[in-house]
């Protein structure tokens, strides 16, 4: 079997972004607004008044501080509270498309590539823009790649579901080199009128190229992969194509995204924590024996509960980067963002790439530094 390598990745950043400052502003000031509104109904106890949020509560909840978005005042519009942007006509590059090209870009520049030597695009993500023509075949088209090219979703896990299909199908003799990319636009799916979910998400794009034989000088040879998911609603969108023929009214709160937080912890993190330790023993390895672990990026809470099952309290914090602080979270994406950007191993080093969310999935992908 030939060696399979990640030999380049790339990130896309929106140019808008937003504090929490910022952020909690615009939410009380809806809050203010809704009170108001609902005066006698809240009065007579028909609706419950709704409760300011803070920069406090959102730190400690979440350990997020900013976000980046695809557009910033319709967002901070106590009378919109979403992301707007104009629509586009069939024959022009969609959104989702024009940022993937540009992480694209990035990634196969890194990897010393160009578009003309990819065999596949896949494109993986939490939230598909459209059902189809798929994303991944408009990528294909507009970065001239032959072969083909597949959508796919995963929830949160899709990233790394979406390397490690890559693996497979280059293991497979399917293609030699495969371009995976993440459009994550969470910034179209958050409930920004909800506070327990108003500070969760930002958007971003990310892409890693996965080739056998690589002679990248930055690569990384994928030693395995191991995946697991196991069904529950604790983490929903109800958004598709059968809302429009169900016999069902929807708000617009009940086609985001929605998600019981606590019992998510409590469920999926014992889940995390034991399969990373089950993939590093099936490969002979012991948790100390990873330099760095890039893991999901939801929650600052979650990252140093999988951290401390695996190495104890003590951890330096550079052996689990964390980029909520900047990025918060970004659905599938950030676990690839925290290995594009803090990424110190040596040759020789090994870390795990672990993505997990919906499904709930999760996905870990063992990689040494060649």
């Amino acid at each position: 079997m030939h060696d399979i390598y990640i030999s380049g990745t790339g990130v896309w950043t929106p140019p808008h972004k937003i504090s929490n400052q910022e952020l909690v502003e615009s939410f009380n000031e809806y809050v203010r607004l809704y009170n108001i509104e609902n005066e006698a109904l809240i009065l007579d106890g028909s609706v419950k008044a709704l409760e300011p949020s803070s920069e406090e509560f959102i730190a400690k909840a979440s350990g997020i501080f900013n976000r980046y978005v695809i557009d910033k005042e319709s967002l901070l519009d106590p009378t919109i509270m979403k992301p707007m942007i104009p629509a586009r006509a069939d024959d022009t590059l969609s959104v989702s498309a024009e940022i993937s090209v540009k992480a694209a870009q990035e990634a196969l520049a890194n990897a010393g590539l160009e578009a003309s030597e990819i065999d596949a695009v896949i494109v993986s993500t939490a939230n598909l823009q459209r059902a189809y023509p798929a994303i991944a075949i408009e990528v294909q088209n507009e970065l001239g790649i032959e072969g083909y090219a597949y959508d796919m979703m995963v929830g949160c896990s899709s990233t790394t579901f979406g390397i490690s299909n890559a693996y497979s199908d280059i293991a497979a003799g399917k293609a030699s080199k495969i371009l995976v990319i993440n459009p994550e636009i969470t910034s179209a799916h958050n409930n920004y009128k909800n506070r327990d979910s108003h500070f969760i998400f930002g958007d971003v794009c990310t892409a890693t190229v996965v080739e056998k034989n690589s002679t990248a000088p930055n690569k990384f040879k994928i030693l395995s992969t191991k995946l697991k998911t196991q069904f529950s609603n604790n983490i929903r969108n109800n958004f598709g194509f059968m809302n429009a023929i169900e016999s069902k009214n929807y708000t617009e709160a009940e086609l985001l995204f929605i998600q019981n937080g606590r019992s998510v912890f409590k469920e999926v993190m014992p889940m995390v924590a034991s399969l990373i330790t089950d993939h590093l023993s099936e490969n002979s390895l012991i948790p100390e024996d990873i330099e760095q672990y890039w893991l999901h990026q939801a929650n600052i809470n979650m990252n140093t509960y999988v951290i401390k099952k695996l190495l104890g309290d003590d951890f330096p914090p550079e052996r689990a980067p964390n980029v909520l602080e900047e990025y918060a979270n970004t659905g599938s994406a950030g676990s690839l963002i925290a290995f594009h950007k803090y990424n110190h191993l040596e040759p020789g080093q090994k870390g795990i790439i672990c993505s997990f969310g919906a499904g709930y999935s999760i996905c870990s992908i063992l990689v040494e530094r060649a």
